[in-house]
């Protein structure tokens, strides 16, 4: 049992309550790790701890240091992915080998970054008044708070982290309470790279007893956060009492849309690696199957073929294409959004059950789900499962299919299969998303920005836009016209 203790001004200290919390295995069950059990005298150590890096040497720090302990905290990552892998998939039941290439690319953020850290550049102004010279120059906010979920605990993280320390900024950091363990690994690695004490730190427990005092705190001046739209409501408004910068990557019910003129091979595997990769629970989840009417019999029945097929069990497992559920309340969620589907008269033609017996660890496990006959406004096409079920829906026409699409309350992605370039443009001009996929789905870059519209969130991460999410322009005027006149005449 592995006994972690919390990371503050580059030092490991107890919890203020003297209390610890179990991390379990969502493949055996088992507890294997114990996290700190934060409270607000733990998160306003943290965040007095950040403040001072940042009025200290952090933000005073030449950008281009910055950008150079940003890249040797990177190949540290890149060093280390085994064991971070290791870590993230016992917390979160995903499959080792994906998460191992997610944090091999991680490394590569800070590569981006810290070479982006000495090439924020302002601008001068050619402005419409004489004998005054005007420039714009961009600042780091101060502490930003990063409060993330429990699919990607250390990839949204590091999404978070390498634009924000490479504007100047300093962070305090709340994994979910379920995935704690793997920012404890990489703050190993932070205070091997050279960051200065207090620029990285880490609070865990529960969102009420860390989460809303971090949100909260009067030295809190940016907030970044990933998960859920309820969640991100909350905070939202809690950071709207103090003013707070914020940015919120929340929900999806993304439409995969296939037309009849589609690569039929290759728009089935965009279809099924669109919802089943991480056994849906992740936020850009194609978890709505739009199908031309034309060609839908045969996608699904292409489709149930493969699943019949797919490798269940044992995320640690390489052979393995399917883990667990991440967490219990998840699963049990997902099976009451099956039977809701079932209720609502969608019609199940694959998987439908949870897994249990050898190899299914504590059978904390859902098969592949495919429901057809769905309608847009049942709730299962309407609202997040966050698990492996996808939804198919027939569609006639162009107008149809983005008539559909945006039918939802959520704009985060969408993925368009078509041989047509004309087709193509247009569903990328009028479905209302923060990312359209054409022919492919799920491609991301850390040069690009990603992010969503409608209730799927507000700002981007990723790509020279995100650094700007963490600064403030400043304008500056210089009068080059001594003295100043009075503005009072005198007569």
């Amino acid at each position: 049992m592995t006994r972690y203790q919390l990371f503050i001004n580059n030092e490991w200290v107890e919890p203020h309550s003297g209390r610890w919390f179990d991390s379990l295995d969502p493949f055996t069950g088992e507890a294997w790790a114990q996290i700190p059990r934060c409270d607000a005298t733990d998160v306003d150590r943290a965040v007095k701890a950040a403040a001072e890096a940042f009025e200290g040497p952090w933000s005073k720090l030449p950008a281009s240091e910055r950008g150079m302990i940003l890249h040797r905290l990177g190949a540290l990552i890149e060093r280390d992915a085994e064991h971070l892998a290791a870590i993230e998939s016992r917390d979160n039941g995903k499959l080792r080998n994906d998460v191992l290439g997610q944090i091999k690319y991680l490394a590569k953020y800070f590569y981006y970054y810290g070479g982006l850290a000495d090439k924020i550049q302002g601008a001068v102004v050619p402005i419409d008044k004489p004998k005054v010279f005007n420039y714009i120059k961009y600042e780091p906010m101060g502490v930003v708070a990063s409060i993330t979920p429990w699919n990607s605990s250390l990839p949204l993280t590091g999404w978070k982290m390498a634009p924000a320390l490479c504007a100047g900024n300093t962070m305090v950091c709340k994994p979910s309470e379920f995935t704690s363990a793997s920012l404890f690994e990489l703050a190993k690695l932070v205070a091997e790279a050279g960051l200065p004490p207090g620029v990285f730190n880490i609070v865990t427990g529960s969102g009420a007893e860390a989460g809303g005092p971090l949100v909260g705190h009067p030295l809190v001046r940016r907030i970044a956060f990933t998960g859920g739209d309820e969640a991100g409501r909350k905070i939202y408004m809690a950071a709207a009492e103090g003013l707070k910068r914020i940015s919120l990557e929340l929900g999806g019910k993304s439409p995969n849309i296939v037309f009849d003129d589609a690569d039929m091979e290759s728009a089935v595997n965009g279809a099924l690696t669109g919802i089943f990769s991480a056994s849906g629970q992740t936020c850009i989840a194609g978890s709505r199957l739009l199908l031309q009417a034309s060609i839908h019999d045969e996608f699904v029945q292409r489709m149930l073929d493969k699943i019949r097929m797919a490798r269940i069990g044992d995320p640690a497992d390489p052979s393995m294409e399917l883990g667990p559920i991440a967490t219990r309340p998840q699963f049990e969620k997902v099976l009451r959004y099956i039977d809701i589907a079932q209720q609502e008269g969608a019609r199940c033609v694959a998987g439908g059950h949870a897994l249990s017996g050898p190899g299914y660890g504590c059978g904390q496990f859902i098969e592949p789900t495919v429901f057809v006959d769905v309608r847009n406004d049942m709730r299962i096409a309407q609202e997040e499962v966050f698990g492996p079920v996808l939804s198919v829906i027939r569609f006639q026409d162009e107008e149809d299919a983005i008539r559909i699409a945006n039918d939802i309350r959520f704009g985060l992605g969408a993925g368009v299969w078509t041989r047509s370039l004309h087709r193509a443009m247009l569903m990328a001009d009028r479905i209302r998303a923060g990312t359209v996929w054409i022919n492919n789905y799920r491609s991301s870059s850390y040069t690009t920005p990603f992010g969503g519209v409608k209730d799927s969130g507000i700002g981007r991460e990723g790509g020279i836009e995100a650094v700007k999410e963490y600064m403030e322009p400043k304008s500056v005027w210089i009068s080059s016209d001594l003295p100043m006149p009075s503005p009072f005449s005198g007569k």
